[in-house]
């Protein structure tokens, strides 16, 4: 049974940065697309950036564009996302998921952006 383990988030002053890790074992890591999905309070959840298993990555979410950068770790199956000049509005819990979306999500990690 696959397991993701998301971790990295925290509090941080906007302007700053954090780096978010996904442990994704069990689920086939080499052959799929991973992303990193996010929801805030009362929002639904959305697709924040994608990298596929050749290393192509997208940002669906413009507002992360230039700021967000996704990357991966075939050999440690693990899929990161290095966060710059982080904003209010990118408070949330983050979540990584492969492409098709795997059934059991991880339990996500919180970034706050307040000053």
């Amino acid at each position: 049974q696959g397991l993701l383990v998301e971790s990295g988030g925290g509090l941080v002053q906007p302007g700053g940065s954090l780096r978010l890790s996904c442990s994704a074992s069990g689920i086939l890591f080499r052959f799929y697309t991973m992303a990193w999905y996010r929801q805030a309070p009362g929002k639904q959840r959305e697709l924040v950036a994608t990298i596929t298993s050749g290393g192509s990555t997208n940002y669906p979410t413009g507002s992360v564009k230039g700021r967000f950068t996704i990357s991966r770790d075939a050999a440690k199956e693990t899929v990161y996302l290095q966060m710059n000049d982080l904003k209010p509005e990118d408070t949330a819990a983050y979540y990584c998921n492969r492409i098709p979306n795997y059934t059991y999500w991880g339990q996500g990690t919180q970034v706050t952006v307040s000053s």
